[in-house]
């Protein structure tokens, strides 16, 4: 006999089935109207939305732009949302990386056994964690960077590294041989190819005999060997350009400017106090039971906190961090503070003033940011599921 009606009703996952249906209904025609309205209304005022304006030249300037080439006159308003958005992920990239290495040293003091250490890791994340970040940028880049920084010619140096009033001068690498510059880079990529093939090898050999090896000082002394041998048997087909004090500025190089570097240490500073936060509650969720096992075979402290504790830490940390590296990207909106041309500056602010196209603008600079923090949370979550614990 066939299902009755009633009875496909009374089923859990076809009432869920059209419950969800209904909902996705719902919310594509609400997105639906209000886009029709924000249409309608755009029309009476004489603003027509569309995408003819890409092609205009934008009238106003972009200062730094260190991917693509800015020229007044002749650069397009969509190259201006290109050069916004390349400035927005180099902020991020950087500020990422900073906030994690910085994070997890702070993270790992606050869990030391040195009172002093512990107090100072304490006092750094109290201090700014609870403090705005919009007052962090504005504190760095007005009251300490612009007022105490020196002039180019007094520069405070850092090996090739330059900082003064106008930014951080860094040297550049510049490629003398395409074809070469390529082969060379395909042979360190295979050298990180192999040590990561041999860090699995020393794992099974571990598991198998107990015997460990310094996989990564092994490692990292296998890869700068053989790219330096590479480097120089393919006859240095990359060159770096030092910045050079000149008369009045340098002369070479490349400049991070002060706006980039005051937003960079900005938001390292306040994203890394959460980081570590989030280092310290991963390593106290490491029973002590672990730790006293550790200790009874034997192993040193740095053993346990590479074997044990960090390993069974970043189950904890890695999903709260992954928040964080989400809320770094989209904080380095506040640039506008300081004068940092990313995207909402130069994009969702100048852009719109000058065409009114408000609907297109700030579509895609929210269409951007969700790409970004998916994009994030996607490549976070494959490394965070692979770290898990495998249950039965």
């Amino acid at each position: 006999m066939g299902r009755s009606p009633l009875n496909i009703y009374r089923n859990p996952k076809f009432r869920s089935a059209i419950v969800q249906g209904l909902l996705v209904f719902i919310v594509f025609y609400t997105f639906y109207t209000l886009y029709q309205t924000t249409i309608f209304n755009l029309e009476e005022r004489g603003i027509k939305t569309s995408t003819s304006f890409f092609d205009q030249v934008a009238p106003f300037k972009v200062g730094f732009s260190p991917f693509l080439n800015f020229e007044l006159g002749e650069t397009t308003y969509i190259e201006v949302f290109y050069i916004g958005v390349l400035n927005t992920l180099l902020v991020a990239v950087l500020g990422i990386i900073a906030a994690t290495f910085l994070g997890f040293f702070i993270g790992i003091l606050r869990s030391s056994n040195n009172w002093l250490a512990q107090k100072f890791a304490l006092i750094y994340v109290e201090i700014f964690r609870n403090m705005p970040l919009l007052l962090q940028i504005m504190f760095w880049n007005f009251a300490i960077f612009l007022a105490f920084l020196p002039p180019p010619k007094q520069s405070l140096e850092f090996g090739a590294f330059y900082l003064n009033g106008r930014g951080l001068q860094t040297p550049v690498p510049i490629i003398e041989n395409s074809f070469l510059f390529k082969v060379w880079l395909g042979v360190v990529i295979l050298s990180v190819v192999a040590s990561f093939i041999f860090k699995s090898w020393a794992k099974k050999r571990r598991n198998q005999t107990g015997k460990s090896l310094p996989v990564l000082s092994i490692s990292l002394s296998f890869i700068i060997i053989v790219g330096i041998s590479a480097f120089y048997i393919l006859g240095q087909p990359l060159t770096v350009d030092l910045p050079v004090l000149g008369k009045f500025n340098f002369k070479g190089g490349g400049q991070l400017p002060l706006p980039l570097f005051s937003l960079w240490f900005a938001l390292t500073i306040y994203t890394s106090a959460f980081i570590a936060e989030n280092v310290r509650a991963g390593i106290a969720s490491v029973s002590k039971g672990q730790i006293e096992a550790a200790r009874s075979i034997g192993l040193t402290r740095p053993q346990m906190v590479k074997l044990i504790i960090i390993p069974q830490a970043l189950r904890v940390i890695i999903p709260p961090t992954i928040s964080q590296y989400l809320n770094l990207t989209k904080n380095s909106s506040l640039a506008m503070a300081v004068g940092y041309e990313e995207v909402v500056a130069v994009w969702a602010n100048i852009s719109l003033n000058q065409t009114g196209q408000a609907l297109i603008i700030i579509a895609m600079t929210i269409i951007f940011f969700e790409i970004c923090s998916l994009f994030t949370s996607f490549i976070l979550n494959i490394y965070n599921r692979r770290i898990q614990i495998a249950e039965r």
